[in-house]
């Protein structure tokens, strides 16, 4: 795949970048210490922002990572995990009080001077096909933000989010949170753009046929697609498309325009106040109905409870 095919498949997708971070966690941790992270349900990946101090990440069946200050790190799958303090050996560890602020938990070692802080949370893929972007990641990805070229863009947001959880100020969770999303975004694409192409996603974009009808299916999806259309755009034959398509990420082309019309159905759900039937006919629905089965089978709810749930009011 030549390198301007490559950049413009990258820009077209920035709809399917698009992340939920959901903050939970500021530990400031001392002494003997450890965080046991249990696996996570599919679609909700761990993150920990490590800002300040260092700390030892142990997954099962795995070497440990040292990891220190300006880390980020990022569990797609949400493998079980353990971090710790950098003796990893010690069984005994220090109790951990913990102080609830709205949703934001802080919690800090008891009779030790913190030697590390972390910023924990679960990150959710918003826009489809979420299963795509995740085949396209490793189990974990690692990105040291002091080094260069990443320390310049990435640092003002470390420190707008850490400065916000801090203070503790009215809006502090929302302003973090969305900081967090432009980071996340960020670690994405560094990544997508540097990595050799993968089972999934990146499979689709490393293949000219498959590129070009993904990107024609991005860019308008609204459209009424066929498999017509959608082979005369990669200049092949029907079979062909299919059989490209099933290779490289296990579902036609029209299923993966199904998914991709309700992950956007989904994100304008969260983000705009657009009438259901409107963004039903958007994802290619008849009918109301029929788009909110579709959208149960895919999410476990029904559009309408997406919608209250990402509009209620959050304490602070």
């Amino acid at each position: 795949m030549t390198k301007v095919l490559m950049e413009d498949a990258l820009s077209g997708l920035a709809p399917l970048l698009r992340v939920r971070p959901q903050l939970e966690d500021v530990c400031r941790f001392g002494g003997t210490w450890a965080s046991v992270h249990e696996s996570e349900p599919a679609g909700q990946a761990y993150f920990h922002i490590v800002t300040h101090g260092r700390a030892t990440l142990q997954r099962p069946g795995d070497e440990t990572l040292q990891v220190e200050a300006g880390d980020i790190l990022l569990l797609p799958n949400g493998d079980a995990h353990t971090l710790r303090n950098l003796e990893a050996s010690a069984s005994v560890v220090l109790p951990v009080a913990v102080r609830q602020r709205g949703l934001l938990r802080y919690k800090t070692s008891l009779g030790a001077e913190p030697e590390v802080e972390l910023i924990c949370g679960r990150l959710r893929f918003e826009a489809a096909p979420q299963s795509l972007i995740v085949a396209a990641l490793p189990d974990l990805l690692v990105l040291r933000v002091d080094e260069q070229p990443f320390s310049t863009r990435f640092h003002p947001l470390l420190v707008g989010i850490r400065e916000e959880l801090s203070d503790e100020r009215a809006g502090a969770l929302a302003i973090a949170e969305n900081l967090a999303s432009a980071l996340f975004m960020l670690m994405l694409r560094i990544h997508l753009e540097g990595s050799a192409p993968a089972d999934g996603l990146l499979r689709l974009l490393a293949q000219r046929v498959t590129a070009q009808a993904v990107l024609a299916m991005v860019r308008d999806p609204i459209r009424t697609w066929t498999l017509d259309d959608l082979s005369d755009v990669s200049a092949t034959s029907r079979a062909t498309l299919v059989r490209a398509f099933r290779k490289a990420a296990g579902v036609a082309p029209l299923e993966f325009l199904s998914d991709l019309r309700l992950g956007l159905a989904r994100h304008r759900l969260r983000t705009g106040a657009a009438p259901l039937e409107a963004i039903a006919a958007e994802a290619g629905y008849q009918s109301l109905g029929a788009f909110s089965r579709a959208f149960l089978r895919k999410y476990g709810v029904r559009p309408g409870y997406a919608r209250r749930e990402a509009h209620a009011p959050a304490s602070d």
